[in-house]
C-alpha cells in the first residue's frame, strides 16, 4: 500500500502533524510519502511542487471581499487558485491519498474535485473547520449555518464555496477524521451523511520527552531561583492565540517568584506587566522545543480558537503541565486539576487561578501518562492502517 500525505508546508500545526504521521507510518511498515508546496527539510519522502503565486493571487482576490482589513486577511481561504498535483508520479502511484492542511493556495475546488474523483481512496484529516465551512478556519461565534451571511467576506462567495465543497462530498465521499473529539463532533453535525472519525495528532517520544529541568534552564540561561512559566506560539501577535487573556491573568497572579519564557514571532511586541521577569526566545526550531519544555513548570495556552495544538501534547509528553481555557479540543488534552488546569472560556482570573493551581501541585507524572497514552505514535498508525484498509471504506462511490 502507497499514501501520500498532501499539506501546504511541513510547518505549522498541520503541516507538523502531518509530517510526524509520515514518520509513524514508515516506521510501521507503510510505504508513505509527503507531498508540500513549502518543502522545509532534506527528508527525499517530502516532495516539492508548485509556488507560491497562487497564494499571492488569492490573498489579492481576498483583499476587496474583506474590506482591505489586514486583520481578516488571513482568517479565510477562497480556494479559487492552486496547484495541481494530480498529474505527478506521486500522486498517480498512490493507494490512497491523504489531505491535512492544503490552504493558501495550495489545492484549489478545481483540483479537489479532481483529486476527489480520481477513484483513489481520499482520507482528509481535519486541522481545523475549513473543509466543512465555507470560507473561515474557525466558525468561533458564528451561527452561520450554510455561510449565507459571512461576517468575514462579503458578498455570495462564502455561501458558493460551501456549496461546491459539500456538493463534491456528497457525490465523492472521502472519509474525514477529525485529530480531537471536539472538531470530529462539529463536522459530523455539519455533514452527517459523511463518514467522520476520531484519530489523535501523534507526538515523536524520542524528541519530546522528560529530561532534568535544572539542565535545560542552564542549557537556555534561564533562572533557577524562579518559577517558569512557558508560553509560545508561531506569531504570538495572533488575537486568536488569546494574548491579551494571558496578560491579564499575569497582572492577577500577584508573585514575584515567576519568570516568564516567551517563544514566537513578534514576540518582542507583546505588552506585558512591566514587573514581569521575562525572557523573549522569537522563533526556535522544533530540535529546540523539548529543551524549553522540560525548563518550564508550566505550559500557557490561553488560545481561543484551536483543535488539538501539539503544543499541548508536546509540553505534557515531557511532563510539564499545562493550563489552557476551556475550549475546542483543549478540555480533551488536559485533565482538570489531574495533568493540569482548565480554565473557564475567557476567564483571565481563572487563568490566573489555574497557574497558581499548577504551581502548588505535582502533576507532571500526571501529564507525561497521559501524554504517552494519547498520542502514541504507534498506536496513532495503527489506527490510520487501518483505516486506509477497511474493505468497507468505498462503499459510497460503488
Amino acid at each position: 500500500m502507497k499514501v501520500l500525505l498532501v499539506s501546504t508546508s511541513e510547518g505549522g500545526g498541520g503541516g507538523i502533524a502531518a509530517r510526524r504521521l509520515l514518520e509513524a507510518l514508515c516506521k510501521n511498515g507503510v510505504e508513505a510519502k509527503m507531498m508540500v508546496r513549502d518543502k522545509q527539510s532534506a527528508d527525499p519522502r517530502v516532495v516539492k511542487v508548485g509556488s507560491r503565486l497562487p497564494k499571492i493571487i488569492e490573498r489579492l482576490a481576498i483583499l476587496p471581499r474583506c474590506g482591505f482589513r489586514h486583520s481578516q486577511l488571513w482568517q479565510t481561504d477562497i480556494a479559487n487558485v492552486g496547484i495541481g498535483i494530480t498529474g505527478t508520479r506521486e500522486f498517480r502511484e498512490a493507494d490512497v491519498v491523504h489531505l491535512h492542511w492544503v490552504c493558501q493556495g495550495m489545492i484549489s475546488l478545481d483540483e479537489m474535485g479532481e483529486i476527489l474523483s480520481s477513484g483513489k481512496q481520499i482520507v482528509w484529516t481535519l486541522h481545523d473547520e475549513w473543509p466543512y465551512l465555507g470560507v473561515c478556519h474557525y466558525r468561533g461565534e458564528c451561527k452561520e449555518k450554510e455561510c449565507r451571511k459571512c461576517p468575514l467576506l462579503c458578498g455570495s462567495l462564502p455561501y458558493y464555496i460551501y456549496k461546491k465543497k459539500h456538493a463534491m462530498y456528497g457525490q465523492w465521499h472521502p472519509t474525514f477524521v477529525g485529530c480531537s473529539q471536539w472538531i470530529t463532533d462539529e463536522a459530523r453535525k455539519a455533514m452527517p451523511a459523511e463518514r467522520v472519525e476520531h484519530i489523535n495528532n501523534c507526538i515523536p517520544s524520542a524528541l519530546f520527552r522528560p529530561i532534568d529541568m535544572l539542565q535545560a534552564r542552564k542549557a537556555l540561561a534561564l533562572p533557577t531561583d524562579k518559577r517558569l512559566l512557558l508560553f509560545c506560539s508561531q506569531k504570538v501577535t495572533d488575537e486568536r492565540k488569546g494574548i491579551a487573556y494571558l496578560a491579564e491573568a499575569l497582572e492577577r497572579l500577584h508573585r514575584d517568584d515567576v519568570h516568564l519564557a516567551i517563544v514566537g514571532k513578534d514576540s518582542e511586541q507583546i505588552p506585558l506587566p512591566g514587573n514581569l521577569s521575562i525572557t523573549r526566545f522569537g522563533s526556535v526550531g522544533e530540535e529546540a522545543m523539548p529543551t524549553l519544555y522540560n525548563a518550564a513548570d508550566v505550559f500557557l495556552t490561553p488560545s481561543l480558537q484551536d483543535n488539538l495544538p501539539n503544543t499541548i501534547a508536546e509540553a505534557m509528553s515531557c511532563g510539564t503541565p499545562c493550563v489552557g481555557f476551556d475550549i475546542g479540543g483543549i478540555p480533551e488534552m488536559i485533565d482538570h486539576k489531574q495533568s493540569g488546569y482548565v480554565a473557564r472560556y475567557r476567564d483571565a482570573a481563572d487563568l490566573a487561578e489555574g497557574i497558581r493551581y499548577v504551581l502548588s501541585h505535582d502533576l507532571r507524572q500526571a501529564a507525561c501518562e497521559k501524554a504517552a497514552k494519547a498520542f502514541d505514535e504507534a498506536h496513532v498508525a495503527r489506527q490510520y492502517i487501518s483505516l486506509y484498509t477497511q474493505s468497507d471504506y468505498s462503499e459510497h462511490s460503488e
